[in-house]
């Protein structure tokens, strides 16, 4: 008989799988598989975190629903869907925000502010230096940009303040998201496509161990709440 302990890591075994095969079709420039599994995967920590979770937070599950419809809506070339992604994504961000917040509240705006400073000065440097960013999309991309400063924000400050467990995988969550947004923003708006396959299968590689360390922070953090 299947105990939750034994689902779970039969869970977790299919994520990585599933995971190595999108990074191969990342690399492979295969649509139809991207298409089939890219949206399984926050499918997937959504169960895991469902089945390990003892407090099973709205917010999380809601943002990672909106992971699945960024997954849908990235995956055509077309200026419409990506539009129309990055808000979805923007919600998605807004919400993964909330929770931190939530479970780890700034109680000194000054380390907040200079841990997120940084992180906003490099993202706009990007921003200011891009020229192929679509106008319909600019704004968002403002948006989108301090969010990920202050996520990363709320993780370095946490961090440098109390280094524990659960800070500390927060932190290497963020810095993988990061290097993901890094590796996105170059990839797509510097039209790089000469190296179009390094950087797919290396965001893949990325998002899959952003989105399982985040999970993973989650669970911690409820535990350690709990206690």
């Amino acid at each position: 008989m299947f105990n939750r302990i034994s689902i779970l890591r039969g869970f977790t075994i299919l994520y990585f799988l599933i995971s190595v095969a999108e990074i191969a079709s990342e690399y492979l420039s295969s649509k139809a598989i991207i298409i089939v599994f890219k949206p399984v995967l926050p499918l997937i920590i959504i169960v895991m975190y469902l089945l390990e979770s003892t407090r099973k937070d709205k917010f999380y599950i809601v943002a990672m629903f909106f992971s699945i419809i960024t997954n849908i809506l990235f995956t055509p070339a077309n200026d419409i869907f990506l539009y129309y992604g990055v808000i979805i994504f923007l919600i998605h961000r807004v919400l993964i925000v909330y929770v931190l917040l939530k479970i780890n509240p700034v109680k000194d705006a000054i380390p907040f502010l200079l841990a997120t400073a940084p992180f906003l000065l490099i993202f706009s440097y990007l921003l200011i230096e891009t020229e192929n960013i679509p106008e319909n999309i600019y704004v968002l991309i403002i948006i989108q940009n301090i969010l990920m400063s202050v996520f990363a924000g709320i993780a370095l400050s946490n961090y440098v303040m109390n280094d524990n467990k659960q800070n500390s995988i927060l932190l290497i969550s963020a810095f993988l998201f990061v290097l993901l947004q890094f590796v996105i923003f170059i990839e797509r708006y510097f039209q790089l496509y000469e190296l179009k396959q390094i950087f797919r299968p290396m965001a893949m590689t990325l998002n899959v161990f952003a989105f399982y360390t985040l999970y993973k922070y989650m669970i911690v953090a409820e535990k350690l709440n709990n206690d």
